[in-house]
Protein backbone atom coordinates (compact mmCIF):
# COMPACT_ATOMS: atom_id res chain seq x y z
CA UNK A 1 0.00 0.00 0.00
CA UNK A 2 2.92 2.30 0.72
CA UNK A 3 4.27 1.62 -2.79
CA UNK A 4 0.87 2.49 -4.29
CA UNK A 5 0.73 5.72 -2.28
CA UNK A 6 4.24 6.71 -3.41
CA UNK A 7 3.52 6.00 -7.09
CA UNK A 8 0.17 7.84 -7.01
CA UNK A 9 1.58 10.77 -5.04
CA UNK A 10 -0.96 10.46 -2.23
CA UNK A 11 -1.01 9.44 1.40
CA UNK A 12 -1.35 5.92 2.75
CA UNK A 13 -4.74 6.92 4.18
CA UNK A 14 -5.98 8.04 0.75
CA UNK A 15 -5.11 4.66 -0.74
CA UNK A 16 -6.99 2.97 2.10
CA UNK A 17 -10.06 5.14 1.50
CA UNK A 18 -10.03 4.33 -2.24
CA UNK A 19 -9.80 0.58 -1.52
CA UNK A 20 -12.71 0.80 0.94
CA UNK A 21 -14.89 2.75 -1.49
CA UNK A 22 -15.01 6.05 0.38
CA UNK A 23 -17.16 8.64 -1.48
CA UNK A 24 -15.02 11.54 -0.26
CA UNK A 25 -12.19 10.96 -2.76
CA UNK A 26 -11.98 13.21 -5.81
CA UNK A 27 -12.53 11.31 -9.08
CA UNK A 28 -9.12 12.26 -10.48
CA UNK A 29 -7.38 11.12 -7.26
CA UNK A 30 -9.31 7.85 -7.25
CA UNK A 31 -8.32 7.20 -10.88
CA UNK A 32 -4.65 7.92 -10.12
CA UNK A 33 -4.69 5.47 -7.20
CA UNK A 34 -6.47 2.80 -9.23
CA UNK A 35 -3.91 3.15 -12.03
CA UNK A 36 -1.08 2.73 -9.50
CA UNK A 37 -2.80 -0.35 -8.05
CA UNK A 38 -3.10 -1.86 -11.51
CA UNK A 39 0.47 -1.03 -12.48
CA UNK A 40 1.93 -2.54 -9.31
CA UNK A 41 -0.43 -5.52 -9.21
CA UNK A 42 -1.39 -4.65 -5.64
CA UNK A 43 -4.04 -6.80 -3.92
CA UNK A 44 -5.29 -5.96 -0.42
CA UNK A 45 -4.53 -8.59 2.22
CA UNK A 46 -8.09 -9.32 3.24
CA UNK A 47 -7.07 -11.58 6.11
CA UNK A 48 -4.97 -8.79 7.61
CA UNK A 49 -7.79 -6.29 7.16
CA UNK A 50 -10.17 -8.70 8.90
CA UNK A 51 -7.81 -8.91 11.90
CA UNK A 52 -7.65 -5.12 12.12
CA UNK A 53 -11.45 -4.84 12.00
CA UNK A 54 -11.99 -7.76 14.38
CA UNK A 55 -14.12 -9.53 11.77
CA UNK A 56 -13.52 -12.62 9.65
CA UNK A 57 -15.23 -11.36 6.51
CA UNK A 58 -16.54 -14.90 5.96
CA UNK A 59 -20.04 -16.20 5.26
CA UNK A 60 -20.78 -19.90 5.61
CA UNK A 61 -22.99 -21.81 3.19
CA UNK A 62 -24.56 -25.19 3.94
CA UNK A 63 -25.87 -27.13 0.95
CA UNK A 64 -26.15 -30.66 -0.34
CA UNK A 65 -23.68 -32.71 -2.33
CA UNK A 66 -26.48 -33.90 -4.59
CA UNK A 67 -26.57 -32.56 -8.13
CA UNK A 68 -30.15 -31.29 -8.20
CA UNK A 69 -30.35 -28.26 -10.46
CA UNK A 70 -32.21 -25.91 -8.11
CA UNK A 71 -30.08 -26.16 -4.95
CA UNK A 72 -26.86 -26.26 -7.00
CA UNK A 73 -27.85 -23.09 -8.88
CA UNK A 74 -28.76 -21.29 -5.66
CA UNK A 75 -25.47 -22.35 -4.05
CA UNK A 76 -23.51 -20.88 -6.93
CA UNK A 77 -25.52 -17.65 -6.92
CA UNK A 78 -25.01 -17.20 -3.16
CA UNK A 79 -21.23 -17.67 -3.56
CA UNK A 80 -21.16 -15.11 -6.40
CA UNK A 81 -23.21 -12.59 -4.43
CA UNK A 82 -21.04 -13.02 -1.32
CA UNK A 83 -17.88 -12.36 -3.33
CA UNK A 84 -19.43 -9.25 -4.94
CA UNK A 85 -20.34 -8.01 -1.44
CA UNK A 86 -16.70 -8.35 -0.33
CA UNK A 87 -17.04 -11.54 1.71
CA UNK A 88 -15.30 -14.88 1.53
CA UNK A 89 -17.72 -17.79 1.12
CA UNK A 90 -16.84 -21.09 2.76
CA UNK A 91 -19.11 -24.04 2.06
CA UNK A 92 -20.06 -27.37 3.56
CA UNK A 93 -21.82 -29.83 1.24
CA UNK A 94 -23.77 -32.64 2.85
CA UNK A 95 -24.13 -36.08 1.31
CA UNK A 96 -26.91 -36.90 3.81
CA UNK A 97 -29.36 -34.27 5.00
CA UNK A 98 -29.82 -35.36 8.61
CA UNK A 99 -30.10 -33.38 11.81
CA UNK A 100 -26.70 -34.67 12.96
CA UNK A 101 -25.00 -33.75 9.67
CA UNK A 102 -26.55 -30.28 9.67
CA UNK A 103 -25.54 -29.66 13.28
CA UNK A 104 -21.97 -30.79 12.57
CA UNK A 105 -21.78 -28.53 9.52
CA UNK A 106 -23.03 -25.60 11.58
CA UNK A 107 -20.46 -26.21 14.32
CA UNK A 108 -17.67 -26.48 11.74
CA UNK A 109 -18.58 -23.11 10.25
CA UNK A 110 -18.79 -21.56 13.72
CA UNK A 111 -15.28 -22.81 14.51
CA UNK A 112 -13.80 -21.18 11.42
CA UNK A 113 -15.35 -17.89 12.49
CA UNK A 114 -18.07 -17.15 9.93
CA UNK A 115 -20.13 -14.03 10.56
CA UNK A 116 -23.34 -15.49 9.14
CA UNK A 117 -24.67 -18.71 7.61
CA UNK A 118 -26.86 -19.29 4.57
CA UNK A 119 -28.56 -22.70 4.67
CA UNK A 120 -29.76 -24.08 1.32
CA UNK A 121 -30.62 -27.59 2.47
CA UNK A 122 -34.30 -26.99 1.77
CA UNK A 123 -35.25 -29.84 4.07
CA UNK A 124 -37.46 -30.03 7.16
CA UNK A 125 -34.49 -31.18 9.26
CA UNK A 126 -32.63 -27.97 8.34
CA UNK A 127 -35.35 -25.84 9.91
CA UNK A 128 -35.20 -27.85 13.12
CA UNK A 129 -31.43 -27.26 13.31
CA UNK A 130 -31.89 -23.52 12.78
CA UNK A 131 -34.50 -23.30 15.52
CA UNK A 132 -32.27 -25.22 17.95
CA UNK A 133 -29.16 -23.09 17.36
CA UNK A 134 -28.28 -20.34 19.84
CA UNK A 135 -28.25 -16.95 18.16
CA UNK A 136 -24.47 -16.67 17.80
CA UNK A 137 -24.55 -15.61 14.14
CA UNK A 138 -27.41 -14.79 11.75
CA UNK A 139 -28.92 -17.78 9.92
CA UNK A 140 -30.69 -17.29 6.60
CA UNK A 141 -32.82 -20.18 5.35
CA UNK A 142 -33.15 -20.44 1.57
CA UNK A 143 -35.88 -22.56 0.00
CA UNK A 144 -37.05 -24.00 3.30
CA UNK A 145 -40.52 -23.76 4.81
CA UNK A 146 -40.23 -20.01 4.99
CA UNK A 147 -42.93 -19.70 7.64
CA UNK A 148 -40.76 -21.52 10.20
CA UNK A 149 -37.64 -19.33 10.33
CA UNK A 150 -37.06 -15.65 11.06
CA UNK A 151 -34.59 -14.90 8.26
CA UNK A 152 -35.80 -16.45 5.02
CA UNK A 153 -35.39 -16.06 1.27
CA UNK A 154 -36.98 -18.09 -1.49
CA UNK A 155 -39.11 -18.51 -4.57
CA UNK A 156 -42.89 -18.60 -4.26
CA UNK A 157 -43.21 -22.35 -4.80
CA UNK A 158 -46.98 -22.42 -4.33
CA UNK A 159 -47.48 -19.69 -6.89
CA UNK A 160 -45.19 -21.41 -9.38
CA UNK A 161 -47.13 -24.67 -9.04
CA UNK A 162 -50.38 -22.81 -9.51
CA UNK A 163 -49.01 -21.22 -12.69
CA UNK A 164 -48.12 -24.64 -14.06
CA UNK A 165 -51.49 -26.17 -13.17
CA UNK A 166 -53.53 -23.16 -14.29
CA UNK A 167 -51.73 -23.23 -17.65
CA UNK A 168 -52.87 -26.83 -18.16
CA UNK A 169 -56.39 -26.01 -16.95
CA UNK A 170 -56.59 -23.07 -19.37
CA UNK A 171 -55.83 -25.47 -22.22
CA UNK A 172 -58.81 -27.61 -21.20
CA UNK A 173 -57.15 -30.38 -19.19
CA UNK A 174 -59.12 -31.74 -16.26
CA UNK A 175 -57.24 -34.84 -15.14
CA UNK A 176 -53.78 -33.53 -14.30
CA UNK A 177 -51.39 -35.94 -12.59
CA UNK A 178 -48.78 -34.44 -10.28
CA UNK A 179 -45.37 -36.09 -9.85
CA UNK A 180 -44.12 -34.76 -6.51
CA UNK A 181 -40.74 -34.74 -4.83
CA UNK A 182 -40.24 -36.10 -1.29
CA UNK A 183 -42.78 -34.42 0.95
CA UNK A 184 -40.22 -33.64 3.67
CA UNK A 185 -38.50 -31.22 1.29
CA UNK A 186 -39.53 -27.59 1.17
CA UNK A 187 -40.48 -27.82 -2.50
CA UNK A 188 -43.48 -29.89 -1.39
CA UNK A 189 -45.19 -26.48 -1.60
CA UNK A 190 -45.59 -27.38 -5.27
CA UNK A 191 -48.06 -30.07 -4.23
CA UNK A 192 -50.06 -27.42 -2.38
CA UNK A 193 -50.15 -25.12 -5.40
CA UNK A 194 -51.33 -27.94 -7.68
CA UNK A 195 -54.07 -28.94 -5.25
CA UNK A 196 -55.26 -25.34 -4.81
CA UNK A 197 -55.50 -24.72 -8.54
CA UNK A 198 -57.37 -28.00 -9.09
CA UNK A 199 -59.78 -27.41 -6.20
CA UNK A 200 -60.52 -23.84 -7.27
CA UNK A 201 -61.53 -25.21 -10.67
CA UNK A 202 -63.99 -27.56 -9.01
CA UNK A 203 -61.82 -30.63 -9.57
CA UNK A 204 -60.80 -33.26 -7.04
CA UNK A 205 -57.10 -34.02 -7.48
CA UNK A 206 -55.95 -37.60 -7.05
CA UNK A 207 -53.01 -38.44 -4.81
CA UNK A 208 -49.70 -37.34 -6.38
CA UNK A 209 -47.28 -39.89 -7.76
CA UNK A 210 -44.24 -39.70 -5.49
CA UNK A 211 -40.72 -39.19 -6.89
CA UNK A 212 -37.33 -38.29 -5.42
CA UNK A 213 -36.32 -35.44 -7.81
CA UNK A 214 -34.32 -37.80 -10.07
CA UNK A 215 -35.02 -38.62 -13.73
CA UNK A 216 -35.13 -42.29 -12.76
CA UNK A 217 -38.01 -41.67 -10.35
CA UNK A 218 -39.73 -39.60 -13.06
CA UNK A 219 -39.41 -42.54 -15.43
CA UNK A 220 -40.99 -44.86 -12.86
CA UNK A 221 -43.79 -42.33 -12.32
CA UNK A 222 -44.24 -42.11 -16.09
CA UNK A 223 -44.70 -45.87 -16.28
CA UNK A 224 -47.53 -45.57 -13.77
CA UNK A 225 -49.08 -42.69 -15.71
CA UNK A 226 -49.02 -44.85 -18.84
CA UNK A 227 -51.53 -47.06 -17.02
CA UNK A 228 -53.87 -44.08 -16.39
CA UNK A 229 -55.84 -43.79 -19.66
CA UNK A 230 -57.88 -40.85 -18.40
CA UNK A 231 -54.88 -38.63 -17.65
CA UNK A 232 -54.33 -35.93 -20.28
CA UNK A 233 -51.63 -33.88 -18.51
CA UNK A 234 -48.72 -34.21 -16.08
CA UNK A 235 -47.17 -31.57 -13.84
CA UNK A 236 -43.78 -32.79 -12.58
CA UNK A 237 -42.29 -31.00 -9.57
CA UNK A 238 -38.92 -30.57 -11.30
CA UNK A 239 -37.53 -30.83 -14.81
CA UNK A 240 -35.35 -33.83 -14.04
CA UNK A 241 -38.42 -35.90 -13.17
CA UNK A 242 -40.25 -34.45 -16.19
CA UNK A 243 -37.43 -35.79 -18.40
CA UNK A 244 -37.99 -39.28 -17.00
CA UNK A 245 -41.74 -38.92 -17.54
CA UNK A 246 -41.19 -37.96 -21.19
CA UNK A 247 -39.08 -41.06 -21.77
CA UNK A 248 -41.65 -43.39 -20.21
CA UNK A 249 -44.52 -41.82 -22.15
CA UNK A 250 -42.58 -42.18 -25.40
CA UNK A 251 -41.90 -45.85 -24.72
CA UNK A 252 -45.55 -46.65 -24.01
CA UNK A 253 -46.75 -44.83 -27.12
CA UNK A 254 -48.30 -41.75 -25.45
CA UNK A 255 -47.37 -38.82 -27.70
CA UNK A 256 -46.48 -35.47 -26.11
CA UNK A 257 -48.37 -33.17 -26.45
CA UNK A 258 -50.86 -34.87 -28.82
CA UNK A 259 -52.00 -37.49 -26.30
CA UNK A 260 -50.74 -35.98 -23.04
CA UNK A 261 -49.16 -32.66 -22.00
CA UNK A 262 -46.18 -32.33 -19.64
CA UNK A 263 -45.00 -29.37 -17.52
CA UNK A 264 -41.84 -29.28 -15.41
CA UNK A 265 -40.36 -26.90 -12.84
CA UNK A 266 -36.93 -25.16 -12.72
CA UNK A 267 -36.16 -24.49 -16.42
CA UNK A 268 -32.92 -26.44 -16.62
CA UNK A 269 -30.69 -25.45 -19.58
CA UNK A 270 -31.64 -28.66 -21.44
CA UNK A 271 -35.41 -27.98 -21.19
CA UNK A 272 -35.51 -25.96 -24.42
CA UNK A 273 -33.74 -28.74 -26.37
CA UNK A 274 -35.80 -31.78 -25.39
CA UNK A 275 -38.19 -33.48 -27.82
CA UNK A 276 -40.56 -31.78 -27.49
CA UNK A 277 -39.14 -28.65 -25.79
CA UNK A 278 -40.43 -28.62 -22.22
CA UNK A 279 -42.95 -26.14 -20.84
CA UNK A 280 -41.74 -25.33 -17.33
CA UNK A 281 -41.60 -22.87 -14.44
CA UNK A 282 -38.47 -20.72 -14.39
CA UNK A 283 -36.90 -19.71 -11.07
CA UNK A 284 -34.62 -16.66 -10.81
CA UNK A 285 -31.80 -18.27 -8.84
CA UNK A 286 -29.54 -15.22 -9.21
CA UNK A 287 -32.16 -13.07 -7.49
CA UNK A 288 -32.45 -15.63 -4.68
CA UNK A 289 -28.68 -15.63 -4.14
CA UNK A 290 -28.44 -11.83 -4.11
CA UNK A 291 -31.35 -11.53 -1.71
CA UNK A 292 -29.88 -14.15 0.64
CA UNK A 293 -26.60 -12.23 0.89
CA UNK A 294 -28.43 -8.92 1.33
CA UNK A 295 -30.38 -10.37 4.26
CA UNK A 296 -27.41 -12.02 5.97
CA UNK A 297 -25.11 -8.99 5.57
CA UNK A 298 -27.77 -6.64 6.90
CA UNK A 299 -28.23 -8.95 9.87
CA UNK A 300 -24.47 -9.02 10.46
CA UNK A 301 -24.45 -5.20 10.53
CA UNK A 302 -27.38 -5.16 12.96
CA UNK A 303 -29.74 -3.47 10.50
CA UNK A 304 -33.43 -3.80 11.31
CA UNK A 305 -34.80 -6.28 8.78
CA UNK A 306 -38.12 -6.27 7.00
CA UNK A 307 -39.63 -9.56 5.77
CA UNK A 308 -38.06 -10.49 2.44
CA UNK A 309 -40.67 -10.90 -0.31
CA UNK A 310 -40.68 -14.16 -2.20
CA UNK A 311 -39.16 -14.20 -5.68
CA UNK A 312 -41.91 -14.65 -8.26
CA UNK A 313 -41.33 -17.48 -10.76
CA UNK A 314 -42.20 -17.34 -14.46
CA UNK A 315 -44.11 -19.71 -16.73
CA UNK A 316 -42.13 -20.59 -19.87
CA UNK A 317 -44.44 -22.11 -22.50
CA UNK A 318 -42.87 -24.43 -25.04
CA UNK A 319 -44.16 -27.31 -27.14
CA UNK A 320 -44.82 -30.02 -24.52
CA UNK A 321 -48.30 -28.64 -23.76
CA UNK A 322 -51.40 -28.35 -25.94
CA UNK A 323 -55.17 -28.67 -25.59
CA UNK A 324 -56.35 -32.25 -25.00
CA UNK A 325 -57.49 -34.07 -28.13
CA UNK A 326 -59.96 -36.19 -26.16
CA UNK A 327 -62.02 -35.90 -23.01
CA UNK A 328 -60.65 -37.66 -19.93
CA UNK A 329 -62.79 -40.43 -18.50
Amino acid sequence: MADVARLAGVSHQTVSRVINGSPSIKPETRERVLQAIERLGYRPNIAARALVRGRSGMIGIIGTARTFFGPTSIHRSVEDAAREAGYFATSVSLSDVTRRALSDATEHLMRVGVEGIVMIAGHDEALEVVRMQPARVPFVVVEGDLSKASLTVGVDQVRGARMATEHLLSLGHREIVHVSGPLNWAEAGRVEGWRLAMSESGLRPAEPVRGDWSSESGYTAGERICEMPGATAVFAANDQMAIGVLRALHECGRRVPDDISVVGFDDVPEAAYLIPPLTTIQQDFDAVGRRAIEVVTQAIKGTELQPSPLVIPKLVVRKSTAPPTRTST
